[in-house]
């Protein structure tokens, strides 16, 4: 193959990825703002008409939007907007709280200074997504910056439970960002990183824990919220725990 040739596969590849990576933004836009509700069904030639592209990068979207956790695919059926039950969610969201309390204490006693420098780097960049009101921003590298403390225990198997579970949180953790909890949960990011890098097992533990359990609780105000004033609202009530700061 000359040399020419390469080079068109290359820029095509790219040219595909980058429109894969649009679309994908604005269907999660949709997603997230409403547009698109839980349960709704998405057709490839919808989006691609309504986007104005080919249904590639739709197929591709799709399949990143899956690995994200806002769809699901069905055989025979389709793609669908994820539709996760709050009392499901509130559920995950306790058990991940008692995952992530374990990874603080694991990093706690194996950080390198590198590594807490990297991961101090990642909370600087959320803290500026926070102050320019950029949620999305703030939303991408948030869980970039939780991956990266699941891949720094070096337990593979624990890391890839962890991700298949917390897929399905995705929705409720974008929405809970606004400008007041960004600033919040910065604080809480910077207490962790700071409990880690002292190396102070019990305390790492703690924060990632409380840090999890106020996005829980978070989740559950933001549900009581938007159920005000319907006919029926189903009672959900908070687990008993201790008085939570960052």
């Amino acid at each position: 193959m000359s040399e020419q040739p390469r080079q068109h596969n290359v820029i095509a590849l790219l040219q595909r990825n980058s429109l894969a990576s649009l679309v994908q933004t604005e269907i999660e836009r949709l997603i997230l703002d409403g547009e698109l509700g839980s349960g709704a069904k998405l057709t490839e030639a919808t989006i691609a008409d309504r986007l104005g592209v080919s249904r590639g990068p739709v197929r591709e979207a799709f399949r990143m939007l899956e690995e994200a956790g806002l769809v699901r695919t069905e055989k025979n059926r389709g793609v669908f907007v994820r539709d996760v039950p709050i009392e499901e969610a509130l559920e995950i969201f306790e058990l991940r709280a008692v995952m992530d309390q374990y990874v603080g204490r694991k990093l706690a006693q194996s950080v390198t200074t590198a590594q807490t420098k990297e991961l101090r780097a990642m909370v600087d960049t959320m803290e500026q997504a926070s102050r320019a009101g950029n949620a999305q921003e703030y939303h991408r590298v948030n869980l970039a910056f939780h991956d990266r403390l699941l891949e720094l225990t070096g337990n593979a198997k624990f890391t890839a439970t962890y991700r298949k579970l917390v897929n399905e949180l995705s929705l409720f953790r974008r929405q809970n960002l606004t400008d007041e909890s960004m600033a919040v949960y910065s604080r809480e990011h910077r207490a962790i990183v700071k409990a880690i890098a002292s190396r102070d097992s019990e305390a790492a533990g703690q924060a990632m824990f409380l840090h999890v359990m106020n996005s829980r609780d978070r989740t559950l105000q933001n549900y009581q919220s938007r159920s005000e004033g319907a006919s029926a609202t189903p009672e959900v009530t908070t687990a008993p725990s201790e008085k939570r700061t960052a």
